[in-house]
């Protein structure tokens, strides 16, 4: 199995490679050359197994340079300590036909820790198998929840560095709480003057800079990602929507062959394209149903066919989708034009130069195929979180009762009563206020106050890891505008600035 850049399909790369180098010198984002196939049977055949061995099953697929002792030793590592419960990845039923496939039940609480506690793994043998004895300095932007889930997968990983940058008003207070009293003696943090698609942004222009990849390699360092823009993430999240429908094999919901859908919430388009990848796997998933908050530049483009930055962005009560510029759509864009790269170049410099692309109506009826597209409002995801809360005494975040609402408006809209698997991404307790405010009407300006209120309301105990956030030291409480982004990085890797 090799892997591609989507915009030069000749770069082929064996996965270790791919992981170290996280995007391509091209700026283009690595996918496999070919999606492997599941095998007839094989769905009703991972129903039987334990969650890692489902993981070593399928990253066995596409990591072909591993062995499958390496990958399973992989999968034990990351899932098995710091995961609560039985499986990393739980599903509750609500109802007749939906089930919420809950994510976030690693360390800190988000679906980021499904891929970023294993990825540090892959990157240590990767980093072996490369056998050149660099250093991998890991750059990472995030939204809010990425942030975190890769300061803990990297903590103190030999041979690694990771520096973090966030929003510095585009996070939630618990967010920003868990990336600044990070510890780790590898790690750093900074915030950034703007939203997130100028930290996205600065992020990918650092790192298809020469000049600094240079200075890092004269310092024995290399640049890799814990972003979705890794392959190393993306093929954990593909594990678990396979995972799911074989729960469901299991727990007799279904058998193999039925069709079930999937509603996702996302900014970055990384977690529901994981499931249009199971879906190309043979995966019987019907619509992939796209979830955005206000700022709905994707559902416009997968009812459309245009993509525009050009509008108002939104700070939201669900900022890990405070997304304008979606940089997982490449892949997907990639995969329906037939591999033409130099389609994808000229879809990506229109974006670069003018905000904005279009795709050909063939193209679209492709999108269409496959996905549906809705958005709502704070208040719309507020009202849903109470109506979860009364109906059902589930508890869920301010992503997730986005993904609930726009599913039920597809639902209402469609009369498609398919089984539908819903993807929980954090828990309540990372947007504390929202929610209590959601199911009591109370706000409170604290959101350690806020969340006790909750626990009196609810009955469900605050995760131990954010409890304890009150009484923890902030260690990386500085700023910097986009533009000294660089200099910081060279300055904290050992570089010149």
């Amino acid at each position: 199995m090799k892997f591609q850049s989507t915009r030069n399909k000749d770069l082929r790369l064996d996965s270790a490679e791919t992981i170290i180098r996280g995007l391509s010198d091209d700026g283009g984002l690595f996918v496999p050359v070919e999606v492997p196939v599941l095998e007839k049977g094989e769905l009703s055949e991972l129903a039987k197994l334990s969650y890692c061995e489902r993981a070593k099953r399928i990253f066995s697929k596409y990591m072909t340079d591993f062995s499958e002792d390496e990958l399973l030793e992989c999968a034990e590592k990351a899932y098995t300590e710091r995961f609560n419960g039985d499986t990393p990845a739980p599903m509750v039923k609500l109802g007749e036909n939906v089930y919420m496939l809950e994510l976030w039940h690693g360390p800190t609480c988000a679906f980021k820790d499904m891929a970023l506690q294993i990825l540090p793994h892959f990157l240590v043998k990767s980093a072996e198998k490369a056998g050149d004895g660099k250093k991998t300095v890991i750059l990472t932007a995030t939204s809010g929840d990425t942030g975190k889930a890769a300061l803990e997968g990297f903590c103190n990983v030999s041979g690694t560095e990771i520096i973090v940058f966030y929003p510095k008003d585009g996070v939630s207070k618990i967010q920003q709480l868990q990336m600044q009293t990070q510890s780790g003696e590898n790690v750093c943090v900074c915030g950034v003057i703007g939203n997130f698609d100028d930290t996205q942004t600065a992020v990918k222009t650092i790192f298809t800079d020469e000049k600094i990849r240079e200075k890092l390699s004269e310092n024995g360092k290399r640049f890799s990602s814990a972003n979705s823009i890794n392959v190393g993430r993306l093929l954990p999240q593909i594990v678990y929507y396979i995972s799911a429908y074989a729960d469901l094999i299991e727990s007799e919901e279904i058998s193999e062959g039925d069709v079930v859908n999937v509603t996702v919430p996302t900014g970055n388009f990384g977690n529901i394209l994981a499931a249009y990848y199971a879906k190309m796997m043979g995966v019987p998933f019907g619509k992939l149903i796209c979830a955005s908050n206000a700022n709905n530049v994707l559902t416009d483009f997968l009812s459309t066919g245009v993509y525009s930055v050009n509008r108002k962005f939104y700070m939201t009560e669900s900022p890990s989708m405070d997304i304008l510029v979606s940089s997982n759509l490449e892949r997907l864009i990639f995969e329906l034009c037939e591999k033409d790269d130099g389609y994808v170049k000229s879809v990506m410099q229109s974006l670069r130069e003018h905000g904005e692309y279009s795709v050909p109506d063939e193209m679209l009826n492709k999108i269409k195929e496959h996905f549906s597209a809705g958005f709502t409002d704070d208040e719309g995801a507020e009202k849903r979180i109470k109506w979860l809360f009364d109906k059902y005494s589930y508890l869920c975040d301010t992503h997730t009762a986005v993904a609930v609402e726009v599913y039920e408006k597809y639902r209402e809209a469609t009369g498609d009563n398919t089984k539908t698997i819903i993807a929980s991404t954090a828990s309540p307790y990372k947007f504390p206020r929202a929610v209590l405010k959601s199911i009591s009407g109370r706000s409170l300006d604290d959101d350690f106050d806020a969340a006790k209120e909750i626990e009196n309301i609810s009955g469900l105990s605050m995760p131990k890891q954010l409890r304890e956030l009150s009484e923890k030291e902030p260690r990386f409480t500085g700023f910097c505008n986009r533009e000294d982004m660089a200099d910081f990085v060279l300055s904290t890797v050992g570089g010149e600035s």
